[in-house]
């Protein structure tokens, strides 16, 4: 459903005023990462600290800005290739395989979710050992491509366990601005979530229905993108939810800014009601 949504107060100012030239949006990736609970459906969420230059204080999935390495190097890989990914966010295919590789690095970085395993059969059952763990910092640091570290551990990245789902831009006022694709996929069986990133100041496991509800109630703040996704992934199962992604079309949403009765607002996709 389209909605029109209040411009925040911390981007009233730059509502207000737009710069002639919008900022070029970089590119980034981010995956919902699912897992099946008591209540349903659960996705791993972190608020970002308060101190962020970007989306501060907002819950978000695990993501980040694309990195040359992630384009340039030569990330040892199974599942869909890069020509078929590139269908699917309608880009160019060196492209988007820096995308996925991104997401399933930044995911990595920042919860200790490892989307690799061996080979194309398997999958890495544990993360928890202190080499594991050692490389979340010094990946985040860029001391270490993700390349090297999947060649030194023996490991494949698993671009078959994840899904593409939505490709959201940030609004052409905003001082800050990303071109989004959003990823899905199931936490791996015997996998657990590491220390939290330094970015966020919680994180946790939280049924999509209770978060949609705190959301509505004002009790937690997230960008529109994330609400969107979390009511459209609330509809299916961790088992199913990637299967899902590979018959799901879905726009390009680049929220615009709109004056009804002389009040600001973003028109945006807000998911199916």
């Amino acid at each position: 459903m389209t909605v029109r949504i209040p411009v925040p107060d911390r981007l009233r100012a730059a509502a207000e005023n737009p710069p002639q030239a919008p900022v070029e949006p970089r590119d980034a990736a981010t995956i919902v990462v699912v897992r099946d609970g008591d209540e349903g459906i659960e996705a791993y969420l972190m608020r970002r600290q308060s101190s962020m230059a970007f989306a501060a204080g907002m819950y978000v999935f695990p993501g980040g800005g694309l990195s040359r390495a992630d384009v340039e190097r030569e990330v040892p890989w199974v599942g869909p290739d890069a020509t078929e990914w590139g269908r699917r966010f309608r880009c160019a295919p060196d492209l988007a395989r820096g995308l996925v590789v991104a997401a399933v690095r930044e995911t990595f970085e920042e919860t200790g979710i490892l989307l690799a395993g061996p080979d194309g059969d398997t999958i890495v059952s544990d993360t928890s050992s202190a080499e594991m763990q050692a490389a979340r910092p010094a990946l985040d640091a860029g001391e270490m491509a993700f390349a090297d570290f999947l060649t030194d551990h023996g490991l494949v990245l698993r671009a078959d366990l994840v899904g593409a789902w939505a490709h959201w831009i940030t609004p052409a006022f905003e001082p800050r601005r990303y071109d989004t694709r959003f990823f899905v996929a199931a936490l791996p069986d015997g996998q657990r979530v590491g220390t939290m990133s330094r970015e966020a100041d919680h994180a946790d496991w939280v049924p999509l229905s209770r978060v949609l509800a705190s959301v509505d109630a004002g009790e937690a703040a997230m960008m529109p993108p994330t609400i969107a996704a979390c009511r459209e992934v609330s509809a299916h199962s961790a088992a199913t939810v990637v299967a899902a992604a590979a018959d799901r079309t879905f726009p390009t949403i680049l929220p615009q800014l709109v004056v009804v009765d002389d009040e600001l607002f973003l028109e945006t996709y807000l998911g199916e009601s």
